[in-house]
């Protein structure tokens, strides 16, 4: 599975991140008095929906061609196409991270497509596993719950940094754990870090909605524009994941 736990934030304004730490202040009286607030949040959100719509679009591509398909996936687990494509996202996600400030905003922008159609094909193998009911069920379910979690960690009055760092160290645990099942192999291991998951990342998608909200305020005017890129990679992240772990509790698998 793929996650990136933390983006490393780009240049910071004090006097905007003074007004940043006032988290007395809903998102919606943020945004009544600075439209560009508004503005950068939806482009976040709109851009880390393309990138969920270029996930789902390359898997369902990779369910219905079974050239691609097979060139990806066979009986017994990836083919080495496949395993590249598997890690291919861990490096793109590393170069716009640790180079957003040296990339434009365009080359930012291909940059998250490019991570999102990789990871798409990579989890094409998700159509030929569950039923489309399954998949379909678990999409809807965590929309509405990635949703909710969102706006509350928006409308948060509590600063959530020290609750992301927490979060952090907990999914740093929950990967070597998932390390340590490949080999152990227990069912039982399995599902208890699913749930572990599912709580993670819920947690990490209240954190970094609040986090996306303060990349406004800690990034000068024409960084902002990568920096919301970087948010909707963030937000991505957790989306996908929730997915990923709710399916293993209510993927139906085909016979």
């Amino acid at each position: 599975m793929l996650a990136v736990a933390s983006l490393d934030l780009v240049q910071k304004d004090q006097d905007m991140l003074d007004k940043a730490t006032d988290y007395g202040r809903s998102f919606a009286a943020d945004a009544r008095q600075d439209p560009r607030l508004r503005a950068y949040m939806a482009a976040v959100y709109l851009r880390m929906a393309g990138g969920i719509a270029a996930s789902a679009a390359t898997s369902w591509l990779v369910g219905h061609n079974a050239t691609l398909a097979t060139a990806l996936f066979t009986a017994d687990g990836l083919t080495t196409l496949g395993w590249i494509v598997t890690f291919a996202p861990l490096g793109l996600a590393l170069l716009l991270s640790a180079g957003i400030n040296r990339l434009s905003a365009a080359a930012a922008g291909l940059t998250f497509l490019g991570y999102a159609v990789l990871v798409g094909l990579s989890l094409g193998g998700l159509l030929l596993a569950y039923t489309g009911a399954s998949l379909a069920t678990t999409f809807v379910a965590t929309a509405a719950g990635f949703a909710a979690l969102a706006w509350a960690g928006s409308v948060s009055r509590r600063d959530l940094s020290g609750f992301g760092a927490f979060l952090t160290i907990g999914l740093v645990g929950v990967i070597v754990a998932m390390l340590v099942n490949l080999f152990v192999r227990s069912t039982g291991f399995d599902m208890m870090l699913s749930e572990v998951g599912v709580l993670l990342f819920a947690g990490l998608t209240a954190f970094d909605a609040q986090r996306v909200k303060r990349l406004y305020y800690e990034t000068a005017d024409e960084g902002r524009e990568r920096s919301a890129i970087l948010g909707a990679l963030s937000l991505y992240l957790d989306f996908l994941n929730l997915f990923l772990f709710l399916l293993r509790f209510t993927g139906q698998r085909r016979r």
